[in-house]
């Protein structure tokens, strides 16, 4: 068997509910464990690391908020490759791995935005204003509300799956506008530090903390990602099992009308 068809194998076996349920069994607990242990280093490299020779100590604002920003991206990224799951593979866990996204992912936009702004009243003068790197991430808010909105007010689930898809995959062309925002118009956000093909400008002293916090909330995604999942598969199973319920006594009280 080549390579190849071994990983489609695998691919192919987690698709099933059962399988997943077992594995993420043995692995959210080290994801968990290995997120806390992480936090647990950032924040005190966060607190141990002078404040900047301009924002003082409002610098340290940036391990909670750039971490929470990168997530809130990265976190609708997931839902649309789940999308193209749903509407290309017909992935069994395609629709439950976007549905529990998007909570997770609106909690983290929350988080940026609210950070944002208690970073930005000092440093700007001002808790809000309407550029293209706030606004874009605002709508991004919105998105994940309005995706939430409509999982739960559709009652035929595969509709639901149908049309959230949709709209995920074509809401995805904020994310590229988000990134790149402070790039194509003049903004307050200063241009990407970090992430750039010439290497990271900021400080190692600064960076070090901000990648550490940035790999623990992205542990913290994927174990809330992972529990969630296993949540909304075990609640389908619940309710397949009462309709299956209902159907039986339905067809037994027919039978005894019969008779």
């Amino acid at each position: 068997m080549s390579e190849q068809s071994l990983a489609i194998r695998k691919f192919s076996d987690l698709a099933n509910p059962t399988r997943f349920l077992a594995l993420s069994s043995i692995l959210w607990p080290w994801l968990a464990a290995a997120a806390a242990l992480l936090f647990a280093a950032g924040l005190y490299l966060s607190f141990a690391t002078v404040g900047d020779y301009q924002q003082g100590d409002t610098v340290r604002i940036m391990y909670i908020h750039v971490p929470a920003a990168w997530l809130s991206m990265m976190c609708y990224s997931v839902m649309a490759m789940s999308a193209l799951g749903t509407l290309v593979w017909r992935h069994p866990l395609a629709d439950v791995s976007a549905k529990t996204a998007a909570p997770i992912g609106a909690c983290f936009t929350f988080i940026a935005l609210v950070t944002g702004s208690l970073w930005g009243k000092p440093m700007w003068g001002t808790w809000w204003v309407w550029d293209a790197r706030l606004t874009s991430v605002f709508v991004l808010f919105l998105m994940y509300l309005g995706l939430i909105a409509l999982n739960r007010a559709m009652d035929d689930p595969a509709r639901a799956a149908k049309v959230g898809a949709i709209l995920i995959l074509v809401g995805f062309v904020n994310i590229p506008i988000i990134k790149f925002s402070v790039e194509w118009w003049n903004t307050l956000h200063q241009p990407a530090s970090v992430i750039r093909l010439d290497g990271p400008t900021i400080d190692p002293e600064f960076l070090r903390p901000l990648l550490v916090m940035a790999v623990a909330f992205t542990l913290l995604f994927f174990t809330l990602h992972i529990l969630a999942m296993r949540n909304e598969i075990l609640r389908r199973r619940v309710a397949t099992l009462r309709r299956l319920a209902a159907r039986a006594a339905g067809s037994e009280r027919r039978e005894r009308g019969r008779r």
